[in-house]
C-alpha cells in the first residue's frame, strides 16, 4: 500500500477541482492507497505568501509532502495556468521534494485552450521541483464536471480519462515500490 497525497489548489471548497479529486481520492483508497488530502487553502494565509515554514500548519503540511509516495497536484486553470495556491505552496517545499515520488497533474478549466497549462506550465513546475517520476496527466473541461450535494458527478467520457490516468499512476507507483524493495 502506498501513501498518496492529494494536493489541491482550488480556492473553493465546492470547486469542479474538488469533485475531480473526491473521485481520485475513492478510486485510489479502492485500489488499496492511503489517501491524504490537502488544501492549500485552508492553510494560514500570511504562512503560505510570506514562506514562514516554521508555522505548524506549514511545516505539517511540507511533512505531509515528504511522507507520501506519490503526489496527486490539482488546480483549476486559470488564464492558461495552475492557481496561485498551487504555486505558493510548491514555492516552500525544497528543490528535491518531489525526487523519488510518483506525481500526477491534474486540471480543470473552462476551454479546451487551458489543456496547455499541464504540459507547458505545471508539468514544468513540477519538474524544477524534482519529480522525475511524472506520470502523464488529465484535464477535465469544467462543463464535463457538476458539484453537488451529493458529491457531484464527472461525465463517462471524462471518468474514463480520468481513471485511466489514475491507473497509469497506480502502476508506476507500484513499480517505484517494487523497485525499492529489490534495492533493500
Amino acid at each position: 500500500m502506498s501513501t498518496v497525497l492529494l494536493l489541491s489548489g482550488s480556492p473553493s471548497p465546492d470547486s469542479r477541482t474538488a469533485v475531480l479529486l473526491a473521485h481520485t481520492g475513492g478510486w485510489l483508497a479502492s485500489h488499496g492507497h492511503e489517501v491524504q488530502t490537502l488544501h492549500v487553502r485552508e492553510l494560514p494565509t500570511s504562512a503560505l505568501l510570506t514562506s514562514n515554514t516554521e508555522h505548524p500548519a506549514i511545516r505539517a503540511a511540507v511533512s505531509q509532502v515528504h511522507r507520501a509516495d506519490g503526489v496527486i497536484v490539482a488546480s483549476p486553470v486559470y488564464r492558461a495556468a495552475y492557481s496561485g495556491l498551487v504555486k505558493a505552496f510548491l514555492d516552500l517545499l525544497a528543490d528535491n521534494a518531489l525526487a523519488r515520488k510518483v506525481v500526477l497533474p491534474l486540471a480543470t478549466g473552462g476551454t479546451q485552450g487551458h489543456l496547455v497549462a499541464i504540459d507547458y506550465a505545471l508539468r514544468p513546475m513540477l519538474t524544477a521541483m524534482g519529480a522525475d517520476r511524472l506520470v502523464p496527466g488529465c484535464f477535465v473541461l469544467d462543463r464535463l464536471i457538476q458539484p453537488g450535494d451529493d458529491g457531484g458527478a464527472i461525465a463517462p467520457d471524462a471518468r474514463a480519462a480520468v481513471d485511466g490516468a489514475l491507473a497509469g499512476f497506480d502502476e508506476a507507483l507500484s513499480a517505484t515500490r517494487e523497485r525499492l524493495a529489490a534495492a533493500s
